[in-house]
């Protein structure tokens, strides 16, 4: 069963991190292979939602349930689609330099072996694309300065 695991330093707040992570209606616009996104339901603490992922002629659409902790976490748990499991988890805690600290976790596997032979193939490389596509959306959301050329805080 793949799993990664990824912890990232970045130069924005853990609610911008939050609110760029829960804001699944916005992933077709620079999450690859995305193409599209159905929330059936939305509260401050759940979420779920269709994802309809797609590269060249294959599409499928994966369910999941979002739990949601304001800024703090969010958990998605798998309900339907191509997988036998899904589990992906994002935790962000803020840092005295005025960013925050995010740890990334997804691990899954495929309900069709040959899937998961072509998956293992290619995970960490799609894996680097998706992160990479959430820390450059969070550059254009938030701005591209990186912590080591942001100003001191004052009492820092």
């Amino acid at each position: 069963m793949p799993k990664h695991r990824e912890v990232r330093e970045l130069p924005y707040t853990a609610a911008q991190m939050y609110d760029l992570v829960t804001d699944v209606a916005r992933y077709p616009m620079f999450l690859p292979w995305v193409t599209a996104v159905r929330v059936k339901s939305d509260s401050e603490t759940e979420m779920v939602a269709d994802l309809i992922v797609g590269f060249k002629a294959l599409k499928e659409r994966f369910t999941s349930r979002v739990t949601k902790l304001r800024a703090a976490s969010v958990h998605v748990e798998y309900i339907d689609g191509p997988l036998k499991y899904l589990r992906n988890e994002w935790t962000f805690e803020d840092d005295d330099a005025g960013g925050c600290r995010v740890d990334f976790m997804v691990e899954f596997a495929f309900k069709n072996r040959l899937f998961e032979a072509l998956a293992g193939q290619m995970f960490d490389h799609a894996l680097r694309r998706m992160i990479g596509a959430f820390e450059a959306r969070a550059g254009e959301l938030y701005g591209a300065e990186s912590l080591s050329s942001a100003p001191a805080q004052a009492g820092a």
